[in-house]
């Protein structure tokens, strides 16, 4: 969730942005956040060969390796995922004077996401606890800065 300035009576939220894969699109429906948007650029990073494994078995593939530092095998770097996530942010930004902007995405993209919100470097995102599933995580504004106003809120 990012939070806009609200005025009296301002619709909530006034867009939603999803992933398109299945599991965020249901996970909008779910929510009852009608009128999602699929949003490519809200995909998680592709993991290439690395997909579906866990950290111990890429370690056990690659030992000492860092996902932030490191990268991924035959995948998405990190420079193209903050590509991504950058014009995302600049489609939404010009909305937030109407409302909130409800995004719903995979955790790795959401904390490169809020690295980038505020206005960190996308490897600063190894710093967010990953995000549960099915909680909020909420960015703002606080005295015209950008915040991070709650993060796995149940």
């Amino acid at each position: 969730m990012i939070r806009g300035v609200q005025g009296p009576g301002a619709p909530f939220p006034v867009r939603v942005g999803n992933s398109p894969l299945t599991r965020a699109v249901r996970t909008a429906e779910l929510a009852g956040l009608s009128g999602a948007e699929p949003d490519a650029d809200l995909i998680e990073w592709d993991y290439g060969r690395y997909e579906g494994l866990t950290a111990e078995q890429i370690q056990e593939l690659k030992p000492g390796w860092e996902l932030w530092r490191d990268g991924v095998d035959a995948g998405e770097d990190l420079g193209h995922v903050t590509v991504r996530v950058d014009a995302f942010l600049g489609r939404v930004r010009p909305v937030l004077d109407k409302g909130d902007v409800a995004v719903v995405a995979h955790g790795h993209l959401s904390r490169i996401l809020t690295a980038r919100w505020l206005g960190l470097d996308a490897s600063a995102a190894r710093q967010f606890g990953h995000p549960h599933p099915g909680t909020i995580n909420t960015l703002g504004y606080e005295h015209g800065l950008p915040v991070v106003l709650g993060w796995n809120v149940p």
